[in-house]
């Protein structure tokens, strides 16, 4: 049998290696990392988590809660490493950076059908099944190689064939050195153990300030021959607060549901810290994500309550993300068109969010695991969020292809029936989704090997 080869070690490309395993593949899970370190990457540590420490909301009527109770079902490496390794987040499953990276790694590393080999590969081969799961940020070297394999597709009708848009992170502050005294404890709607952010009440006047000021610091320009084109769902905070005052009032920093419990009044802006381990001695500033220069930042975040003497573990970070014209490049399992097997998965498709990478690297690690065995195709189920995901990246109706998050618009039947209230409709197609889910598993992915 074929062995299967995997390039890049991050969520999607660990879920592909795992998935391929489990689906009695050999495979080689190509990584750089320690050899060669991407601008994002502080450890050499599989599936690091460069941005949030955030796979977002987990009820099942939120769609990516539903993805995540979807790779559940099929034994998701990355879903059960992340809620092994949770911190207190409210409505939102969180985790500990270090505990989450070091579960998948170990894990990966004890699968005997996986190898792990630490060197970048600069070639993309086409003699066997191959999955690009390289994440948004390729060395030079390697973007090359890729524009070399996606010239030989001609379905591109002239436009640009690999993409990009800026992507940034939020600051980490210490939490040693915030003064609580200024803050309350409080997640919104008394979600998850009630308690698990920590508040900054902004009244008129520091809003006011905090907006003066992310005006008009410095901001890290963009290169000359680049357009600063930005993912909607992770906007730098300066570029929310250049679209009107309310903006951020009524986004990352809305009091609904926040009252503080010293006054019982909800502030006029609240900025949340959410706590980026276990032993809750970090914090990252939620929405703060920015292209602010450092100094920048430390003088305009110093002026908020709490955090006049804040030691600051990470300043907000700015890099171009690569993404791949999917809608016209890839077929419905992901794979280049044109070619026998060769499969692209996370942030590289435009499917943007931890959670969706993983899913990515899922399906195109079932799909490469049969290739590589000589089985079959299969397709996932259209009504699930595993299906949206491709629907996404197969909507050949938008020219301008744009990387987005799971969302229920994507949803096979999401115009459908609407008795009892967009709610109860979610629900219901919450539990077809899981059912449809769980029978493919059976009949695909736990029937016995042969």
């Amino acid at each position: 049998m074929t062995r299967l080869l995997v390039i890049g070690g991050g969520l999607a490309g660990c879920e592909a290696a795992w998935q391929a395993a489990r689906c009695a593949a050999d495979v080689e899970l190509y990584e750089m990392r320690p050899l060669r370190s991407g601008p994002a990457h502080h450890t050499a540590k599989l599936a690091e988590l460069v941005c949030s420490n955030s796979f977002r909301g987990a009820a099942l009527e939120n769609a990516v809660g539903l993805l995540k109770e979807e790779l559940a079902r099929i034994d998701s490496l990355i879903v059960r490493c992340a809620r092994d390794s949770a911190v207190p987040a409210g409505g939102a499953l969180a985790v500990d950076r270090e505990r989450f990276s070091t579960a998948v790694q170990t894990r990966i590393e004890a699968e005997p059908r996986i190898t792990v080999i630490r060197e970048e590969l600069r070639t993309i081969p086409l003699d066997r099944p191959v999955i690009v799961a390289c994440g948004p940020l390729p060395s030079d070297e390697f973007l090359r190689a890729l524009d070399a394999v996606l010239r030989q597709d001609d379905d591109a009708g002239g436009r640009d064939r690999r993409l990009h848009y800026y992507d940034a992170a939020s600051p980490i502050v210490a939490a040693d050195s915030i003064d609580e005294s200024q803050m309350y404890r409080k997640s919104r709607y008394d979600k998850g153990d009630g308690e698990d952010y920590l508040n900054v009440p902004l009244d008129r006047a520091t809003y006011a300030q905090l907006l003066h000021d992310l005006r008009t610091l410095e901001r890290h320009p963009a290169k000359e021959f680049e357009t600063p084109r930005y993912f909607e769902g992770c906007l730098p905070i300066e570029e929310m607060a250049d679209r009107g005052d309310d903006v951020l009032r009524f986004g990352p920093l809305k009091p609904v549901g926040l009252r503080d419990p010293r006054t019982g009044e909800a502030p006029y802006a609240v900025v949340q810290l959410r706590k980026e381990n276990v032993d809750a001695s970090a914090y990252n500033l939620v929405g703060f994500q920015t292209r602010l220069t450092w100094p920048a930042q430390r003088e305009a975040f110093a002026k908020l309550p709490g955090l006049q003497n804040a030691e600051w573990l990470r300043l907000g970070v700015m890099h171009r993300n690569t993404f791949v014209d999917s809608p016209r490049l890839l077929d419905e399992r992901l794979k280049l068109r044109g070619t026998q097997a060769l499969y692209f998965a996370g942030q590289i498709t435009g499917a943007e969010g931890y959670v969706e990478a993983a899913a990515c690297g899922a399906m195109t690690g079932i799909h490469a695991a049969r290739a590589a065995r000589g089985l079959p195709p299969v397709t996932f189920p259209r009504h699930s969020a595993f299906g949206a995901i491709v629907a996404h990246l197969q909507n050949r109706q938008t020219h301008d292809f744009q990387p987005s998050n799971v969302t229920w618009g994507s949803f096979d039947g999401a115009q459908g029936d609407k008795a009892g209230g967009k709610r109860e409709q979610r629900r219901r197609m919450a539990e077809r989704a899981l059912a449809a889910v769980e029978a493919f598993a059976a009949e695909t992915l736990f029937a016995p090997v042969r």
